[in-house]
């Protein structure tokens, strides 16, 4: 991107009454059709994207959630209500068509609101799964014109059910192993020495089920949580509390969860093989990225939890939501992804019903990079993928 650009900042008021922050990036000032890009964490002003949409005769919308850098409290229900005060803002500044361009964690974010934006107010989700009521029913959900996925996982609860480490036995105390299930474990088929693991099929079986158990106990955990707050809470409403109920009425508790980088796949990569290296999203040596304090949904409340981490009660799981895509389509992939891996963008794919979709691999890692130091970053690659998908479909 070599010409000149402007960018406006605009903080945004939501139904709730919170506050949302975006950036619009235009050229001419006279474009129809604006590509948005958001993550339900993070504020992507920088994102790589950006030019690339400058440079097809897009403007790009570049928002950011309400609580930056922080998914402690997030919520996805709630998360839509910071989508549909920028969607309603583009549609207010005149754009004809809006593209969502969702990244990584940004697709389950969009897809999950354009599946709620084409649902009829009375049928749209309610409560978040710890409860609080989304009003999603009473709100101005603009619909969209195209959907961009690149590199999407299938949301970041079944992202983090596919890495949790199931030999954790007591939520408590992460030092205690179930030595039959510890993927790092020689006789499990680990090799400390080259960091690299070969699984038998038995044992990968025993795993991810033993992974579905330990999110149902995290899950049960959550809800004894909520559930012991809201009965302290009809206890105070009745006037018949306690000092304790008094205080457990008012606490919002906060856990950890320990132990969440042991994917079976980003160790032995005889599964499900791709272009990618050994090793996680988060290293080379998971004795670090999984038992040290930097991971998905280390720290956690209860509700966060339920809506946004747990891979069994989340609403924004891709494969909950992608159905509702029937706009047209671009969805692409990164070969050597070691967060996203073939077998799940082959079930995206298939599960998307538009009949105008597209699937396009490129080298690189889940960022984007070059896999080796001789070959163009997988980013411009991708760049000029979408650059020619907007002009044909969407300017």
């Amino acid at each position: 991107m070599s010409r000149p650009y402007q960018m406006a900042p605009y903080a945004l008021g939501t139904a709730d009454g919170q506050r949302t922050l975006g950036f619009l990036f235009t050229v001419t000032g006279k474009e129809k059709t604006v590509v948005s890009l958001m993550h339900p964490r993070e504020m992507a002003i920088t994102h790589y994207l950006v030019p690339s949409v400058l440079d097809a005769g897009c403007a790009c919308w570049v928002q950011g959630p309400r609580s930056i850098g922080n998914d402690l409290r997030l919520e996805h229900e709630i998360a839509l209500l910071d989508v549909a005060a920028g969607m309603t803002h583009l549609r207010d500044l005149g754009y004809e068509r809006i593209v969502l361009l969702g990244n990584s964690g940004g697709a389950g974010l969009y897809t999950f609101y354009n599946q709620q934006a084409l649902t009829p107010r009375e049928l749209r989700v309610a409560r978040t799964p710890g409860g609080r009521p989304t009003n999603l029913g009473e709100l101005h959900m603009p619909e969209v014109d195209g959907i961009v996925l690149v590199s999407p996982h299938p949301g970041q609860g079944k992202l983090l059910m596919s890495g949790i480490d199931p030999s954790v036995i007591d939520e408590n105390d992460p030092m205690r192993t179930d030595p039959a299930l510890d993927p790092f474990s020689a006789a499990n088929g680990f090799d400390a020495e080259t960091g690299r693991g070969k699984y038998a099929p038995e044992f990968i079986q025993c795993y991810r089920t033993a992974q579905v158990e330990r999110v149902v106990r995290i899950d049960v955990r959550a809800k004894q949580m909520l559930r012991a707050k809201h009965e302290a809470k009809q206890r105070l409403k009745a006037g018949t509390s306690t000092d304790v109920d008094r205080r457990t009425a008012a606490h919002a508790p906060i856990f950890h969860v320990w132990r969440t980088d042991a994917d079976l796949r980003s160790w032995d990569i005889s599964l499900d093989p791709s272009d990618r290296k050994t090793g996680s999203l988060w290293g080379k040596d998971p004795f670090l990225s999984n038992w040290g304090s930097v991971g998905f949904a280390r720290v956690v409340t209860p509700e966060s939890w339920l809506s946004t981490w747990s891979g069994l009660s989340s609403n924004a799981a891709l494969d909950k939501t992608i159905g509702a895509v029937h706009q047209p389509t671009l969805l692409l992939e990164y070969t050597g992804d070691q967060c996203t891996f073939p077998a799940d963008i082959e079930a995206i794919y298939g599960q998307i019903p538009s009949q105008e979709k597209r699937h396009i691999r490129v080298r690189g890692n889940h960022h984007g990079m070059a896999l080796s130091p001789d070959e163009e970053p997988g980013q411009r690659i991708a760049g000029r993928h979408i650059v020619e998908w907007l002009r044909e479909t969407m300017v």
